[in-house]
């Protein structure tokens, strides 16, 4: 597949591993994805030999309003990676190759559930942050719900946090945030948050064959647990959608 340029337009820390990058495609083309897909960046390691990394896309677009402009990802720092220092070198306005986009991990036009059960662990949230103006949509058109497991050590690994509880505010009566710490608590947490790992927690959201559709993103520990899980309340598997992050130096 073709390659194109991204420059970098801003970054933030997100948590204190893990960095918001915003791009834009430089070279006058659109970047037309579907929320849940993900992008490669190529570049190289010190010896010239080729290399690509794959990130899920984070970024917020309506597509009502046609293909966007900026290209956004979550980037996990790993010590002594080749990735990591490459992002960590990007100057504002620098160049990264990249291509894409690709990947099936996104929601079906033909999907008539009830719910969605989003399930994720760490940068495997960026998918569903994409996926809020479909989901919002789909709130709007047919009334789903959505329930979102999000695991996370602690407080300031909750990735996004903030912008998933708003729009769990905007929707309380179809969107429940349910983020799952395994090692530290907020100080004042809300009545949705848990003590534990997001498989440990399937069970009290009663998953049904009948009326669910399953996505499971991250940790490959956690993506096998849960599916496992899942089908064992009876969810068959083309309704357990799957990607599994492997992070990489």
């Amino acid at each position: 597949m073709k390659q194109f340029p991204l420059k970098l337009v801003s970054r933030r820390m997100l948590a204190p591993t893990v960095g918001h990058y915003v791009f834009l495609r430089d070279d006058g083309e659109p970047l037309d994805f579907i929320p849940g897909q993900f992008i490669q960046v190529h570049f190289q390691y010190a010896d010239g030999t080729a290399t690509k990394r794959s990130y899920s896309l984070a970024t917020l677009h309506d597509h009502a309003l046609g293909a966007g402009e900026t290209v956004e990802i979550a980037v996990s720092f790993v010590p002594g990676g080749a990735a990591t220092a490459l992002f960590e070198g990007l100057g504002d306005g620098e160049q990264v190759q990249a291509s894409g986009p690709f990947g099936r991990f996104c929601l079906m036009p033909a999907d008539s559930n009830r719910r969605y059960l989003l399930i994720g662990t760490g940068t495997g949230v960026t998918p569903y942050r994409s996926m809020l103006p479909q989901l919002e949509t789909l709130i709007r058109e047919r009334g789903i719900q959505v329930v979102l497991l999000f695991g996370a050590r602690t407080p300031a690994e909750l990735l996004y946090g903030d912008e998933f509880r708003a729009f769990a505010d905007r929707h309380p009566q179809h969107f429940r945030f349910v983020p799952c710490f395994s090692r530290e608590l907020p100080e004042q947490p809300h009545a949705d948050v848990r003590r534990g790992y997001v498989q440990q927690f399937l069970d009290e959201f009663a998953p049904d064959a009948a009326g669910d559709i399953a996505y499971l993103c991250g940790n490959p520990n956690m993506v096998d647990a849960c599916f496992e899980a899942l089908k064992g309340h009876g969810l068959p598997v083309p309704q357990i959608r799957r990607e599994k992050y492997v992070s990489s130096k």
